[in-house]
């Protein structure tokens, strides 16, 4: 097992280093980036303290950017498929994923009054990135969950070029996680949240393929977190301020949110060839994952799924919709066996917890907006809960 798999780049433990007994094959890196290609970028935001005054903090967010071929193969599709376990939430493009089974720009993922500057930023940085396809009409994918508890997230701080410089920033290699980029302000079963990822290896024939998870958690209630099997979120000796703060004087100043409720936002990435509908099924496996770290899905939690694959194949060579074949050509393409998924399943699956599970444990405490305190999970007595002590 090599270092990055279970410790973080500046040398926090992950799931695999507490003990956690966690099943599946990683990658090098236990990340997304373990897909060949795939490349991530962080801009965190982070200044100030005390009562929220709107537009001058104090600020907890920041913008995670997503290329899924890297710098070099923007424009360049994949095939993908979403899936909306509850649509309390928003991911921008799907629509267009849903008509045709492609993705061919970058993912973005902020708060949820950040889309807008997301969406905007995004296009003025393909705009300068690549002036060839400036001609091109661009349909971002632009995702969130709601950062206020912490966060003044009516301020604007999310700005266009903030997103750019997200952008700019993406490179392959192991990934921090927890509170950086777009993960900054969230919470995740009533502990401090954010993003978490992990990857897994799939052997078929001659092969070796790769699934990667990448999650943005603000979700769940403190009673239902489970790890290992085990309900352990109301054993844990921390308070709960979270699920107690209440309605204050000031204006604009809001409660913490309801348990269970915040979003999810998980984006899937493989080496294997599939097909838009394979993509979708890899997509409705993760609330597999979900729950085995105990949510059920609140009602106020938007979960919104994206699968994607980078095989080259002649379809995605075509780089449709920026190209198209000429009149009277078929596009070959090239899938795994529908009989020969559930292993690429249970990646997902597998992947989709331990990726929560680091979100929450390479983390710190935060106190954000009008003195609002995100405690982290506590590692020790962890420890002792998973040892039976």
């Amino acid at each position: 097992m090599t270092s990055h798999q279970s410790f973080s780049p500046d040398g926090r433990p992950r799931a695999r280093a507490l003990g956690t007994d966690l099943q599946g094959q990683p990658g090098l890196w236990n990340a997304i980036t373990d897909v060949p290609g795939v490349a991530v970028g962080y801009q965190t935001l982070i200044e100030g303290e005390g009562p929220l005054r709107v537009g001058a903090g104090p600020v907890r967010t920041g913008v995670t950017a997503i290329l899924p071929r890297g710098r070099s193969g923007l424009g360049r599709p994949c095939t993908a498929g979403r899936y909306s376990l509850n649509g309390n939430g928003e991911m921008t493009g799907s629509a267009w994923i849903d008509e045709v089974g492609q993705l061919s720009g970058p993912v973005t993922i902020s708060n949820t009054h950040a889309i807008g500057a997301s969406h905007t930023g995004t296009i003025q940085w393909i705009n300068a990135t690549r002036p060839d396809l400036t001609d091109e009409w661009l349909l971002p994918v632009c995702a969130e969950t709601w950062d206020g508890y912490l966060n003044d997230i009516n301020g604007g701080h999310v700005t266009p070029e903030i997103v750019g410089a997200a952008l700019d920033s993406a490179q392959s290699g192991p990934l921090q996680e927890g509170s950086i980029g777009g993960g900054t302000g969230m919470n995740c079963y009533a502990f401090k949240g954010g993003n978490g990822t992990a990857s897994r290896l799939i052997e078929f024939g001659a092969h070796t393929y790769t699934v990667g998870v990448f999650v943005q958690a603000n979700f769940g209630s403190r009673r239902e977190l489970t790890i290992r099997g085990r309900r352990v979120g109301e054993q844990l000796a921390v308070d709960n301020p979270m699920e107690t703060t209440e309605w204050g004087s000031a204006p604009h100043r809001i409660p913490a949110a309801p348990g269970g409720a915040g979003s999810v936002i998980v984006i899937i990435a493989t080496d294997a060839p599939l097909d838009p509908l394979q993509c979708t099924a890899m997509a409705r496996r993760v609330p597999l994952g979900l729950a085995r770290t105990g949510t059920t899905g609140s009602i106020f939690s938007g979960d919104l799924f994206l699968a994607f694959s980078t095989a080259p194949d002649h379809s995605s060579d075509t780089g449709f919709p920026h190209g198209a074949p000429t009149i009277g050509e078929l596009v070959p393409t090239v899938r795994m066996p529908w009989n020969r998924m559930d292993s690429l399943y249970t990646a997902v699956v597998e992947a989709v917890e331990e990726s929560v599970l680091n979100a929450l444990l390479v983390n710190a405490d935060m106190t954000g907006r009008d003195g609002h305190r995100s405690p982290a999970l506590p590692h020790d007595r962890l420890r002792d809960l998973l040892a039976g002590k």
